[in-house]
């Protein structure tokens, strides 16, 4: 765990401008198993130090990958030399930041480290469950990856804090080839927020979800092409959850609604059917933990659930506290810095869409020829809410019935323009925080959404 070397240094904050000053300690942890070959196997640690400082519509940054209180001095020293020189050239006369009440955070969890050892033993244990069970298979691959972010936050208006973000997941892939020949594989992520001993706590755990991902891609070894055009489907949760986060959630970005996303002159007004509700959640969703809990952003904002859309209405956007300022709303702790020698950036949490009040086998009965979407592997969108996502699994859909699996394939449409079609919302939940976000700097999120019937653009062969 990181030691406290910075918050001695608040002393040394310069009067009248915003200072953040920032130690932080990522740890990747990574395993991999081949056909049974340890093809991967590493261990990644980067630490340092970072200050910014915010004076009169400008930024000074600093950082240095050091741990010590000399090095802390040092970049908040420089830091503050750049932003008063920036402020002396561009002379933009902006003022500060609206204060925020000071206080803390304490920490939330402690990073506990595994020995490399164990996860391989553990993986090897998996992959041999897999090969002994499952010979007939055209290749297996068993991926443990655990991953943590840990920063102590000081500033000179706003919240302190000592935040962690741990997380581990095992990704099952499982490749074979439809009876037509195509090759075809499933994956599947398997675990979440926690250090690997408080999720993982034997191999045999993750056994029943290897028989489903086996029975899935059989299904799929059988499987169709699915018929192209407009069709009436049924989006699963972990799709609806990639909506949420590429199609829509970036376009409310409040850095790229100033940059020209959509989202801009959306504002207020309807973007989708009255039964979509949508939030950015901080730590807490639906009465219970999110599923990567965010307590306090870089900036010394402590963080709430930003609602995006409500009964169908955009309401708002993701802020820092620059555009908050601009937009005349309250920041919400949307600023997030993936490196130490990062600089915050608008970035989302944990953004989903709410349940409704539909059983899912009431949505598939009501199709009386569509497709049941299941899976997604990949997706893109752009600012102008403009989307293009994979299909990995999914069903047809005839006369209320489940029918064959399908083959890969893709929807694509424009957001607000498919939300619009949304009709029936299960009332379920399905949440993913398996992966990273993009944008410019890579961050863990977590997405989510339950059921969704709507219509929308689907590929073909």
């Amino acid at each position: 765990m990181l030691e406290d070397f910075i918050s001695g240094k608040k002393s040394l904050f310069t009067t009248g401008v915003h200072t953040e000053l920032r130690a932080q300690e990522n740890k990747q942890r990574r395993v991999t198993l081949v056909q049974g070959n340890l093809t991967a196997n590493a261990r990644l640690e980067t630490a340092g130090v970072s200050a910014r400082v915010y004076k009169n519509g400008v930024y000074g940054f600093s950082s240095m990958a050091e741990c010590t209180g000399a090095a802390a001095e040092a970049v908040l020293k420089a830091a503050t030399e750049n932003a008063l020189f920036m402020d002396k050239h561009i002379q933009k006369g902006k003022d500060n930041f609206p204060s925020i009440a000071a206080g803390s955070t304490p920490l939330n969890k402690v990073i506990c480290d595994t020995e490399q050892k164990r996860y391989i033993e553990f993986v090897k244990e998996v992959d041999a469950y897999i090969s002994e069970k499952y010979p007939n298979l055209a290749s297996r691959s068993v991926v443990l990856s655990a991953d943590s972010m840990e920063k102590i936050i000081c500033t000179s208006d706003g919240y302190d804090g000592h935040v962690t973000l741990p997380r581990t997941y095992i990704y099952l892939f499982l490749n074979s080839e439809s009876t037509s020949g195509v090759p075809l594989e499933l994956y599947k992520p398997i675990g979440g927020y926690g250090n690997f001993d408080d999720i993982f706590k034997a191999p045999s755990q993750v056994y029943a979800d290897i028989d489903a991902l086996y029975e899935t891609l059989m299904q799929k070894r059988e499987g169709v092409y699915a018929e192209a055009g407009y069709k009436t489907v049924v989006l699963g949760g972990i799709l609806s959850g990639m909506l949420a986060h590429e199609a829509v959630g970036h376009t409310v970005e409040a850095d790229l609604v100033l940059g020209g996303s959509v989202a801009g002159p959306a504002l207020h007004k309807q973007v989708a059917s009255d039964l979509v509700t949508m939030v950015d959640f901080a730590h807490t969703a639906l009465g219970e933990e999110a599923p990567l809990p965010v307590y306090l952003d870089d900036e010394g904002t402590p963080a709430e659930d930003a609602v995006l859309i409500q009964d169908g209405i955009l309401q708002g956007y993701m802020n820092n506290r620059e555009s908050a300022e601009h937009f005349g709303v309250k920041p919400q702790g949307n600023a997030r810095a993936y490196g130490f020698s990062d600089e915050p950036l608008i970035r989302m949490r944990n953004t989903a869409v709410l349940p409704g009040k539909d059983k899912l086998e009431d949505i598939i009965a009501s199709v009386e020829d569509g497709y049941y979407l299941t899976n997604t592997n990949n997706g893109q969108a752009d600012t102008t809410g403009e989307f293009m996502f994979g299909v990995s699994m999914g069903y047809e859909i005839k006369n209320g019935k489940l029918g064959r699996a399908i083959l890969d394939t893709t929807i694509s449409g424009v957001a607000f323009d498919m939300l619009k079609t949304v009709d029936m919302v299960s009332d379920d939940m399905v949440w993913s925080s398996s992966g990273f976000c993009g944008k410019k700097q890579p961050m863990p999120v977590g997405m989510g959404g339950p059921a969704l019937r709507c219509k929308v653009m689907i590929g073909g062969r």
